[in-house]
């Protein structure tokens, strides 16, 4: 299943400039997998050494704070992922 991710201007470098992508994954790990094969780069910054979702990415699904739809959730055909990084500043 293709899923629509919303690449944010912060990762941009790591995706060649791309601002949008379609990539395989029926869920989370499986689209963290297919975008980490696609930008290498990005591969770091989606998840940490011990292969966790990064604790400064914000993911969301059609708007939804991902971590409200539950660990187990399945992309659905249509469904839009966005990555919003968190961003400290002061």
């Amino acid at each position: 299943m293709s899923v629509k991710v919303s690449i944010p201007s912060a990762f941009r470098r790591h995706t060649e400039g791309a601002d949008h992508c379609e990539c395989d994954g029926t869920d989370l790990a499986g689209l963290l997998d297919s975008l980490g094969s696609r930008f290498p780069d990005l591969k770091p910054h989606l998840r940490d050494e011990q292969g966790n979702v990064r604790r400064f990415l914000n993911i969301y699904v059609n708007d939804e704070d991902i971590r409200f739809l539950g660990k187990d959730y399945k992309f659905k055909e249509g469904d839009e992922v966005t990555l919003v990084p968190s961003i400290a500043g002061g």
